[in-house]
This record gives structure tokens, C-alpha cells and sequence, in this order.
């Protein structure tokens, strides 16, 4: 074989085996150091509504998966109990204010008698009822508006934008106050938590970039990192009744990277796509 020969298949030989180094460091890099994962996962805050006060359920306003918006009803409790304890919060209230006006007025007529037609006892009482009175008329008063906010509760209406879930509720079941009847996927919290390799936090920083690729083939997404998980859970480590660390004995040594999750707020969504909580996705971290 002639040296020309030999030095172009040499030359030719070691570019190939370059080129193949070079892809496969590409390939290790971006598979074991790029910060991506496909440990993604759309999340949003979900309501848990309750009503504030008890009663039979006597009208429904929203279905299973509807979207609402802040303040629109979504069912009404039975309000004829607590009308009438408005009323009658009403009545009492006028009550009292006639004896505190009526003890107000004994009070300042004893306070311009003189010394000679009553005595100091008799005005010092006076204004010690006329006091109650008034105190008498400001619970009253409470009362008063305690009754007005319970039967305006009877309405119950949603606090967030978001889309009604798991809903079931009819008319003539009862709802117990405190006791959670409906969910609202609350839709302005959308944003998206991806499950990183811990060896690839090094690459990934506050405000970084993010693309979010959804498993329905749908236009990616835009966002970016506004925070990384402070503690993630110690498998190896569990509670001791001694209150000492009860340390796992056994180690081995073939150790799987932990997953970190990192949220990542979502600055743009294409027009239709369809975000479901807990979806999963592909989440790549690209510097700013």
C-alpha cells in the first residue's frame, strides 16, 4: 500500500472516530448533564369549598366541569331559617334602641335636675342604665349583622376563576357548614412542576427559560424557573421513638439520581390547548 494511501485512510479513520466521540459526548451530555426531563406534570391550586352555614340544598346553578368565574353562584342553601332569624334579629335590635333611647333620656334628665329635686345616687344609676342600654343595643346590633351574613351565606359562590370538578351536589342533599361539597380547579394558578435529576440542578437557575412539550402533540409551551424545591424527603432516614436519626444500614452502590422539583410559571399558552392538572410533560431549561 502506498504511504499516500495509508495516511488518507489514517486521516479518514481518525475523522470518523472523532466525529463518532464527539456525538457520543453530545449524547451523554445531553442525557445526563442538559437540564430536561420528561418527569413533568401541569399543576394548579384546587378549592375546597365549603359552605359557611347547614341546611338543605334548595337550588343548583353550575354542572360537573363548568368554568366559573369569582362570585358566580353555585348552589343555594334552604334561606327560610335564617330569614326569619334576620328577622328576628331586626326586632330585637329595635327593641333595645327604644330602651337605650328611653334610658338615655331618664340620664339627661336626672343630669339637669338639681342636687335638691334627686340625689347623686339616683343620676349616678341613671347613667349606669343608660350605659347597658347602649352596650344592650351594640350586641343587638351584632347580632343583627351575624344574621344578615349568615342568610347572604346561603348563596354560595365561587372565590377563584377556575373550572368546577368532581361535582355531584343536588337539590334535597344537605350541606353541613365547614364540610367540603365542591372542588374548583382554580385555572389563573396553572403552572408546571418538573422533576429534575439532581445532577442537573447546576444548570438551572432562577428566571431561566423553560419550553414545556405536552404528550398530546400539541404547540409547546413558554415559562420560566421561579423556584427549586428547599428539601425533598430522606428515604434512608426515618423517625425514631429515641428521637436519635434511625439511619437505613444497608447502602448500594448502584445510587439513582434523586428528582428535584423545579416550578416553572407559564408565560405563554398557544390558543386551544387543553392544560388538565396533572397532565404529564416534557420540560427543557434553556439560560435567558
Amino acid at each position: 500500500m502506498k504511504p499516500i494511501q495509508f495516511s488518507a485512510r489514517l486521516l479518514v479513520t481518525l475523522a470518523a472516530l472523532a466525529l463518532a466521540a464527539l456525538v457520543a459526548w453530545q449524547l451523554w451530555d445531553y442525557y445526563m448533564q442538559a437540564p430536561w426531563t420528561r418527569d413533568g406534570t401541569i399543576r394548579a391550586d384546587t378549592v375546597d369549598l365549603a359552605p359557611d352555614v347547614s341546611g338543605p340544598v334548595v337550588a343548583v346553578f353550575v354542572q360537573d366541569n363548568q368554568p366559573v368565574h369569582a362570585g358566580d353562584p353555585l348552589f343555594e342553601i334552604d334561606p327560610a331559617r335564617f330569614q326569619l332569624a334576620q328577622a328576628q334579629a331586626d326586632a330585637n335590635a329595635a327593641k333595645t334602641k327604644a330602651a337605650m333611647e328611653d334610658a338615655e333620656h331618664t340620664a339627661s334628665r336626672y343630669a339637669g335636675l338639681s342636687n335638691n329635686a334627686v340625689s347623686g345616687q339616683s343620676r349616678d344609676q341613671s347613667n349606669s342604665v343608660a350605659l347597658e342600654a347602649e352596650a344592650d343595643y351594640a350586641e343587638a346590633q351584632a347580632n343583627q349583622a351575624i344574621a344578615a351574613l349568615n342568610l347572604q351565606r346561603t348563596t354560595v359562590r365561587a372565590t377563584v376563576n377556575g373550572i368546577v370538578t368532581n361535582f355531584s351536589v343536588r337539590p334535597g342533599d344537605y350541606a353541613t357548614a365547614g364540610s367540603p361539597v365542591i372542588a374548583i380547579v382554580d385555572t389563573d394558578s396553572l403552572y408546571v412542576d418538573g422533576y429534575f435529576e439532581e445532577t442537573k440542578l447546576s444548570r438551572i437557575a432562577l428566571g431561566d427559560a423553560a419550553r414545556i412539550t405536552l404528550l398530546d402533540g400539541a404547540p409547546p409551551l413558554t415559562g420560566h424557573v421561579t423556584g427549586i424545591a428547599a428539601a425533598i424527603t430522606d428515604a434512608e432516614r426515618t423517625a425514631s421513638p429515641t428521637l436519635l436519626a434511625d439511619v437505613n444500614p444497608t447502602f448500594t452502590w448502584v445510587r439513582l439520581a434523586r428528582r428535584v422539583p423545579v416550578r416553572i410559571a407559564l408565560d405563554h399558552v398557544p390558543p386551544h390547548t387543553i392544560l388538565v392538572a396533572g397532565m404529564t410533560c416534557t420540560v427543557a431549561i434553556t439560560q435567558p
